[in-house]
């Protein structure tokens, strides 16, 4: 007959292996975070000087997402074709500048706030998911808030981001992006592409098409601050 000092021990196995298993996956946040804030403190184009004049973009957060904003329509670029008046639900909407972002489909519609995120839809996302979506809020003439930061870019590194940023807009085959409502009724969401996951987060993907522009920004930038730290607040 099997002892109870053995029973024991059997009971507890499950908790022991629970308890092992919360300890490594506190480990595992604790590593992500940590590679996070080193991959936000190096800096790619570490060369980059913002130039005196030039176009004016803004780099903002919401606390949970970033996203950039850019020019309705300059001689370098131009989202009218892309984006319609029609995409929103109140077109008079429709305005001077477009605040452009990316992230995973079920992430985005669900959690406009912290308070909204839940367990399971962090899972999937930090799992991976292949359904992205654009997020586009449409501005007029914004200017400097504490969650908005101002960026000067030259012409030819502000052709090189609204490249990077158009060509994650999945298009129809009348060449515009493919959308559906927001929020509210100055907002829209547009299929896209790319993989979604912790390591290629909404801030992940900010980071990415300023590094593309040659901006100065953190080389890996998962976590909205890692992205916000290289843009001081200034009027």
């Amino acid at each position: 007959m099997m002892s109870p000092k053995n029973e024991t021990g059997t009971r507890s196995a499950p908790g022991r292996a629970i308890r092992a298993l919360i300890g490594w996956l506190l480990l595992a946040i604790g590593l992500y975070f940590a590679a996070a804030l080193a991959g936000s403190l190096v800096a790619a184009n570490p060369g980059w000087r913002e130039p005196e004049n030039g176009i004016t973009i803004w780099v903002e957060t919401n606390g949970v997402h970033t996203g950039i904003i850019m020019p309705m329509a300059n001689d370098v670029a131009d989202w009218r074709d892309l984006l319609r008046p029609s995409d929103i639900r109140d077109p008079r909407y429709y305005s001077t500048h477009v605040l452009i972002a990316w992230g995973e489909a079920r992430f985005y519609r669900e959690t406009e706030t912290w308070a909204d995120l839940t367990p399971a839809i962090a899972w999937n996302a930090a799992t991976g998911s292949d359904e992205t979506l654009m997020h586009v809020d449409f501005l007029y003439r914004p200017g400097p808030q504490p969650y908005r930061r101002r960026v000067t870019l030259t012409d030819e590194q502000y052709f090189r981001l609204a490249a990077a940023v158009r060509a994650q807009f999945e298009t129809g085959p009348d060449g515009r992006a493919v959308p559906s409502f927001g929020y509210g009724p100055a907002d829209a969401f547009y299929a896209a592409h790319g993989r979604y996951s912790a390591l290629n987060s909404c801030n992940s993907w900010t980071g990415r098409m300023l590094r593309e522009a040659g901006v100065r920004v953190g080389i890996w930038t998962p976590i909205a601050g890692g992205v916000m730290r290289w843009f001081p607040p200034r009027n």
